[in-house]
């Protein structure tokens, strides 16, 4: 099986300079034409079987852009969503941080102003995981569109890592590409944030 993991296209509140998270922002126009580009980069380098998305806007238009371009149907899941961000979703990221302090020692089942916590946050990525992996034959092609945040987390649940591990692959860019493949019990990191598809895109 091979997972491709794409982020969405640039978002509103990437302008905007606010905390994101689960605050519903639609793509911009420069998200759009990101996200027709890594469409047509997909169908010219992979035969996708089945798109799965996150609910939110921004991944949802992205997705349907793939679908579009693929002809494959989607499956959205709210497991796929990005980080449960809570009373700082959609603030200006400086009057977030003033208001809603992080504590300096945070452990993984910490909760705070109606927040996911660490362990909450993964287990949900396991979850998505899981299904995708079980729901769907072992030779097939998925794509999974989210978020970076989560998109970490998916990383940590497919090499096992543990919920504190240190381990991370990066922040993933705008339409960001990573694929992972199962032979087996085998799982392999092929590519890490394919962005070749935006090479003629305005920076």
């Amino acid at each position: 099986m091979k997972l491709l993991v794409i982020r969405h296209g640039q978002s509103e509140a990437d302008i905007l300079n606010v905390m994101e998270g689960r605050a519903d922002f639609s793509l911009t126009p420069l998200g759009i034409a990101q996200a027709k580009q890594m469409a047509n980069w997909v169908a010219d380098n992979y035969d996708i079987d089945k798109i799965y998305s996150s609910t939110l806007k921004r991944a949802k238009q992205t997705a349907e852009t793939l679908s579009n371009r693929t002809s494959t149907s989607i499956t959205f899941d709210e497991d796929l969503m990005e980080w449960q961000n809570g009373l700082v979703a959609g603030m200006p990221r400086a009057e977030a941080i003033a208001t809603y302090p992080q504590p300096e020692k945070k452990h993984p089942h910490t909760a705070m102003y109606n927040q996911e916590s660490d362990i909450q946050f993964r287990m949900r990525a396991e979850t998505a995981l899981s299904k995708i992996i079980n729901e769907n034959p072992a030779g097939q092609t998925i794509a999974i569109v989210s978020h970076n945040g989560l998109i970490m987390r998916l990383f940590h649940s497919f090499i096992g890592a543990p919920i504190t591990s240190n381990v991370h692959i990066g922040r993933t860019g705008d339409t960001g590409i990573h694929e992972w493949r199962i032979t087996g019990d085998r799982r392999e990191i092929i590519h890490v944030n394919l962005q070749h598809h935006l090479a003629c895109m305005p920076q």
